[in-house]
């Protein structure tokens, strides 16, 4: 090939875009919330249960990923947030923000989100019917049944360490879902959460910076659910 042939190649080369897939998933986003850390928990397509939970970092405008790990969902996937229904076992999609930190187990050194510790009368009110719903209470309202709660404690692996997502949690609206946290892997699936490995879940805790406002978003690879729709 002539000189002047490779050098007008290299020089195309040069000013050609990044290719969709070399752009950080962040920047393919319409919204990443209004802060400078981003948690994605992507599941390939939307009946899987596993997938990749990565954090980000927003520096000098541009994400980079700061740490990556498997990830695992709803035993039946994943719905999309608006219309995901309680008792469904769907992780619900959408960009949500993380209120507090929680665990059976003390917080990791450095850990700066607010952080609660699980004691014998904790429980997560489920109870459609109560006032608590979908809040942390302790010890449990006299109008929120134990058989439609989460009683913390009893959870020691999957909760030694746990981020509230905020999905239906600011005006929380009975029946569309209660409970959803970024929490520890049990032994399989979860019931509508997202799950990594300890090690994961400890190293997001110290990492996660309320100053900087994180959020978390959940969806699929392509599709209706995708995570670069929100």
């Amino acid at each position: 090939m002539r000189p002047g042939v490779v050098a007008a190649l290299v020089s195309a080369a040069l000013v050609m875009p990044a290719t969709p897939a070399r752009v950080p998933l962040p920047e393919r986003m319409a919204d990443t919330g209004v802060g400078s850390q981003l948690i994605t928990a992507r599941a390939p397509r939307p009946e899987a249960t596993t997938g990749t939970v990565t954090w980000w970092d927003r520096r000098g405008g541009r994400w980079s990923r700061t740490g990556s790990a498997p990830a695992r969902f709803g035993a039946h996937g994943l719905a999309e947030g608006a219309s995901r229904r309680q008792g469904t076992n769907t992780t619900p999609t959408g960009l949500y923000s993380l209120p507090y930190a929680f665990g059976v187990r003390p917080a990791p050194t450095g850990t700066r989100t607010p952080y609660r510790r699980v004691h014998r009368d904790t429980w997560w009110c489920q109870d459609t019917r109560s006032r608590s719903y979908n809040r942390w209470t302790r010890p449990l309202p006299a109008d929120c049944r134990a058989a439609e709660s989460e009683h913390l404690i009893d959870y020691g692996s999957q909760y030694g360490y746990a981020l509230v997502v905020g999905f239906n949690y600011r005006r929380p609206v009975p029946g569309r879902g209660a409970g959803i946290f970024l929490h520890v892997n049990g032994t399989g699936a979860t019931a509508g959460c997202v799950s990594v490995p300890e090690a994961a879940m400890r190293r997001i805790l110290t990492w996660a910076d309320p100053a900087r406002r994180p959020h978390i978003a959940i969806g699929t690879t392509g599709g209706a659910t995708a995570l670069t729709r929100y």
